[in-house]
């Protein structure tokens, strides 16, 4: 599938200061717009590059494409959003791809690994976006300020970029849209009756949008300032026969099922325990008490969305994520793959920085007479 990419770069980014253009202030000693060029750049699933541009901009942006590693086309944006990813579209369509990515210029930590999950998921939908589920309480508000009414967080998520789409629907449904603005491109795909599917995305995208990001962003690139830390987990539970149990976030049907008041993923529960360590924020049954019914039964990727964000506002990027599964049944390695998957998913990390394994106690103990499974995990993280 040949997957062009559309950096939406002509905003002003008034709320950030500085003086310029947001895309154009430097993080680390590079614009912020060359960081995220360089992403697209440099990955083999995606090109060409078309990046939309300010008119006033034109001499900014000439000056830093000399800094990139490879070519990108140049179009100047509309008053809008929706003009300015049209104008984007439409110096695509020459390329003649099969597939978009549209990114925002002031996410310059979107990481190879998310780009290449959301290539993977065209395959099978027509259109791909990142979210980050709310982990705080949901309300509704007048504009006076006041509460109107509770929401429940599970049916809203925070939308991310890039988002993906196959080209031909995209750009019929821009076409279509005339000169109406909506707020990004899963919209438009909606307006045209598309559907959108949702995968996990990232905290560590996030949207250079405050001066508190861009201070954010530049202790992260400072690695005079940054620490790596680590955080280790550890649980037990019981082994009973039934359908399936859940281990690592996937299904596992071999006639046994794990005893807990959540769905009892014991390698799930280790490994937000490593997060929570990590966070210096306690452990899992503080969060989510056992004896709180709203956690019966509860998924447990929930946990690890959980601490995940805990890491992150206390300043923490996950590095790399190793869980070590310990009994005899049931038998791993036909679904380690799966399970590696699916915790990086979780985790927002490359798939080569998850280790899953696998070891049993020689028949000793209770894990060895089968009684119960148990799980460690390890996980690294660098602090701001």
């Amino acid at each position: 599938m040949k997957i062009g990419a559309i950096i939406v770069a002509a905003g002003r980014g008034t709320r950030a200061g500085g003086g310029i253009p947001k895309q154009y202030r430097e993080i680390g000693g590079r614009p912020v717009l060359a960081r995220t060029l360089d992403a697209f750049l440099s990955h083999a699933v995606t090109g060409p590059v078309i990046v939309v541009i300010g008119e006033a901009d034109r001499e900014r942006f000439e000056d830093l494409a000399l800094l990139l590693p490879g070519a990108v086309e140049a179009v100047t944006g509309g008053k809008t959003r929706t003009a300015s990813v049209r104008a984007g579209l439409q110096v695509l369509e020459t390329h003649a791809p099969d597939a978009v990515m549209i990114h925002d210029a002031a996410r310059p930590f979107v990481s190879a690994g998310l780009i290449s999950r959301i290539a993977e998921a065209l395959a099978a939908h027509g259109a791909v976006i990142p979210v980050i589920a709310s982990i705080d309480a949901m309300i509704e508000r007048d504009g006076d300020g006041r509460m109107t009414a509770a929401v429940d967080r599970n049916q809203y998520a925070g939308a991310q970029t890039p988002q993906a789409f196959h080209y031909r629907p995209l750009m019929n449904a821009y076409r279509a849209l005339g000169e109406t603005a909506l707020p990004d491109d899963a919209a438009v795909a909606l307006s045209a009756g598309l559907p959108v599917q949702t995968i996990a995305g990232e905290t560590g995208n996030f949207k250079l949008t405050t001066p508190e990001d861009f201070a954010r962003a530049e202790a992260m690139l400072n690695t005079n300032t940054a620490i790596t830390v680590t955080g280790q987990g550890f649980d037990v539970h019981r082994l009973e026969a039934a359908n399936a149990l859940m281990l690592c976030g996937i299904e596992i049907r071999d006639g046994l099922g794990l005893v807990g008041h959540s769905d009892a993923d014991v390698g799930l529960h280790a490994l937000t325990d490593a997060i929570l360590g990590a966070a210096c924020e306690g452990d899992i049954g503080q969060h989510f008490s056992p004896n709180d019914a709203r956690w019966k039964g509860a998924a447990s990727h929930q946990f690890v969305t959980h601490a995940v964000e805990l890491l992150r506002r206390a300043g923490g990027t996950l590095l790399h994520a190793d869980i070590t599964l310990i009994g005899e049944r049931p038998k791993i390695g036909p679904h380690r793959d799966a399970m590696r998957q699916r915790v990086a998913q979780l985790l927002g990390l490359d798939l080569k920085r998850v280790n899953i394994k696998a070891t049993t106690t020689e028949r000793l103990g209770f894990t060895g007479r089968g009684e119960g499974l148990a799980a460690q995990a390890v996980v690294t993280a660098r602090m701001i």
